[in-house]
């Protein structure tokens, strides 16, 4: 445009400016946009590398994990096994003197006529044998002289007693025993039926 235009038409001549201002915006606004783009991208794939490493040693991390854990179980079920396979071995630790002491008595009533001795050696080792019982929760049922109680006594007779009130157990066939808290076995008692005389009690 030339200078009379110019003077002719000064709102043509402010349009060309602006539109070439504007033009001229609009390419370093690109050039801008676009270099920015381009590190936009650069930290995206930095992003993108350094999460894929972190996956990588998250997975490595678990695969460990899940190894030891196997490890873990199989010794485990290893312990579990050779615990159950000697579980008795403390308790026939304890029974061995009880059968040392059961040998000696033979011996003795075999090299021996004094029975007396034998009875002392055999009541020694049932007393060893049932303190080491008792270390591992075994416990004797008083019976003799108790009130019977199905729960914990087995009938086996019913006898008169002037002594023993009815329903009192007189005698025992076979002693029971506790385990810890549970009964391990009843106990084989003749129970009184009261005094004959007195038709019972």
């Amino acid at each position: 445009m030339d200078e009379k235009e110019k003077m002719e038409n000064p709102e043509t001549e402010s349009r060309a400016e602006a539109e070439a201002e504007a033009e001229t915006s609009a390419e370093g606004y690109l050039q801008t946009s676009g270099e920015e783009a381009e590190e936009g991208t650069d930290d995206l794939l930095v992003q993108l590398s350094e999460a894929r490493s972190e996956a990588h040693d998250l997975e490595d991390r678990m695969l460990r994990l899940a190894a030891e854990f196997e490890n873990y179980k199989r010794r485990a079920q290893r312990e579990r096994e050779t615990a159950a396979k000697y579980a008795e071995e403390d308790l026939l630790k304890e029974l061995l003197p009880s059968l040392d002491n059961l040998e000696r008595a033979i011996d003795q009533g075999r090299n021996t006529g004094d029975a007396s001795a034998l009875l002392e050696g055999v009541e020694m080792t049932q007393r060893v044998l049932m303190a080491s019982l008792e270390k591992f929760g075994l416990k004797p049922l008083a019976s003799k002289g108790e009130v019977f109680d199905p729960n914990y006594h087995e009938a086996m007779a019913m006898e008169p007693s002037d002594e023993a009130p009815a329903n009192t157990i007189i005698n025992e066939y076979q002693r029971g025993y506790f385990y810890k808290d549970r009964l391990l076995r009843a106990a084989k008692v003749v129970v009184s039926s009261g005094s004959e005389s007195g038709g019972g009690q």
